[in-house]
């Protein structure tokens, strides 16, 4: 049988600068990165200031400018150097990449669309990837399992919910009526729900002894309501920690990405590729 050959050549070397970040070339390149994105993004927020604007507004086109042509090129060294480019085109990073390349070409179509280089901000997750962070995936899982566990109890909770602001909402609305501004069922139970949330923006309040006492034990209720969901999801989640512990598997991963793929997050000693198997 054949024996499968490692990656190699021009397109290896710029995979591994673009792709990992366990290089010393990998490294600064996802730092150079990174900080042209939080640069990007501050130039964003500056030109939404009309008077900074107006003083620099050539200043803040050209920087912007160079870090869109940079993130272009970026964009286009991530499609060659890996042999199925769809699958990073049609990812969720590709996706946001793409997105985020675009505004600044399109602002001379679509006026006013540049200001969606905002969504640029979404590629600040790469930070996982720049800081190493990549050890925390497991935990991230773990809390990813916890909500999947309790989205059932969660979704019985809230339907409670729903059916206790209904309730309350509709004893507001008849014992204040409008002239305390609960002019109807619906501004009734938002306003339950506002209270409920402990949000109160204080746009309605019962003026009645009798509302006001109510709206006390909503209130009341509001802080215990805010602890289920909670609890739920801490017992599911430190349960789930529990199992993984009492296993006894530690898996450890590192920032290596497939060069066929672009699959992330494989073991330290693995030597192919876990999402289709190709030789990393």
């Amino acid at each position: 049988m054949k024996q499968e050959k490692p990656h190699s050549g021009w397109k290896h070397k710029l995979h591994e600068v673009i792709y990992e970040a366990d290089t010393p070339a990998g490294k600064l390149f996802d730092i150079v990165l990174f900080v042209l994105i939080i640069l990007s993004v501050i130039l964003v927020m500056l030109e939404s200031v009309d008077q900074i604007d107006e003083e620099h507004h050539r200043v803040l086109l050209t920087l912007e400018w160079i870090i869109t042509i940079f993130f272009s090129l970026e964009y286009i060294a991530r499609i060659i150097s890996i042999k199925k480019p769809w699958k990073y085109i049609f990812s969720f990073y590709g996706v946001i990449d793409f997105v985020s390349t675009i505004p600044l070409y399109l602002s001379y179509i679509l006026a006013g669309s540049q200001v969606l280089l905002a969504v640029r901000a979404f590629r600040l997750l790469r930070v996982f990837r720049i800081l190493k962070l990549v050890k925390f995936i497991g935990e991230a899982s773990q809390l990813q399992a916890a909500l999947k566990a309790s989205r059932t109890k969660i979704a019985v909770f809230i339907y409670v919910v729903l059916i206790l602001s209904v309730i309350l909402g509709t004893l507001m609305y008849l014992i204040e009526g409008d002239e305390a501004g609960f002019t109807s069922i619906p501004t009734s139970i938002y306003w339950t729900i506002v209270t409920l949330t402990t949000v109160g923006y204080g746009d309605i309040a019962p003026q009645t002894p009798l509302g006001q006492f109510l709206a006390t034990v909503i209130m009341i209720l509001g802080y215990g309501i805010i602890a289920v969901p909670t609890g739920i999801v801490t017992a599911e989640f430190t349960r789930s920690k529990k199992e993984g512990e009492n296993s006894g598997h530690t898996v450890h991963v590192n920032t290596q990405a497939c060069p066929n793929c672009s699959a992330e997050g494989h073991r330290d000693n693995a030597t192919h590729c876990y999402n289709c198997g190709h030789l990393l």
